[in-house]
């Protein structure tokens, strides 16, 4: 299972987890990124010391080798570096919605309402967070961005009616490319009202 699917799927997700429990689950990914980073910093060493010993060896057969062996190196240290960028945005992610959380609470001087991510908000986080040309310093901007930008649509959805917020749920979603154009923005509108009236009938 992959991090958004853990994000989304799971019976407890990170966005109702208290903040003790985030707390736990950064705790985790900081373990397992820091394993990673002693990975890459050992094959780069690796790597070093090749290169040194192909300069003194004078045999082209042996210094094939060592190349062989370099290039081997170099491909296992991109595949966990491409794995560290994900860990990373992926801790960035659970400690940027802990401090969420511990402000709510400290705000409420109780446990806090839920962090409120949108599905279209999800879509987004888990496309950056597998894109390996966005690294983590790009992604914290972005994550701060859409974070603040669900804050502020709790706030502007606080006088609207189940019918209104879920049009707004809509736009959020063709906004992050899950609806794809206009007449399907109406056909899914239409369709939530009816299940909210049927549900409220």
């Amino acid at each position: 299972m992959n991090f958004f699917e853990w994000l989304t799927t799971r019976r407890k997700t990170l966005a109702t987890m208290n903040a003790a429990e985030l707390r736990s689950q950064e705790m985790l990914l900081e373990n397992d990124r820091n394993r990673m980073q002693a990975k890459v910093r050992q094959l780069a060493t690796e790597k070093q010391k090749l290169v040194e010993q192909g300069a003194k060896e004078k045999t082209p057969e042996v210094r094939r080798t060592y190349a062989q062996q370099y290039d081997l190196l170099h491909t296992e240290q991109m595949m966990n570096a491409r794995q560290l960028n994900m860990r990373s945005k992926e801790l960035l992610t659970v400690s940027r919605l802990r401090m969420l959380r511990e402000t709510s609470a400290g705000a409420r001087g109780a446990v806090g309402a839920p962090v409120r991510i949108r599905d279209g908000d999800l879509a987004v986080i888990a496309r950056l967070i597998e894109n390996d040309q966005i690294s983590s310093e790009i992604y914290q901007q972005r994550l701060d961005e859409i974070l603040a930008m669900g804050q502020e649509a709790d706030t502007a959805s606080a006088g609207l009616s189940p019918a209104s917020q879920e049009l707004m749920k809509i736009w959020g979603d063709m906004d992050a490319g899950l609806i794809k154009d206009t007449q399907e923005a109406f056909d899914e509108a239409e369709k939530r009202v009816r299940e909210r009236g049927a549900a409220e009938a």
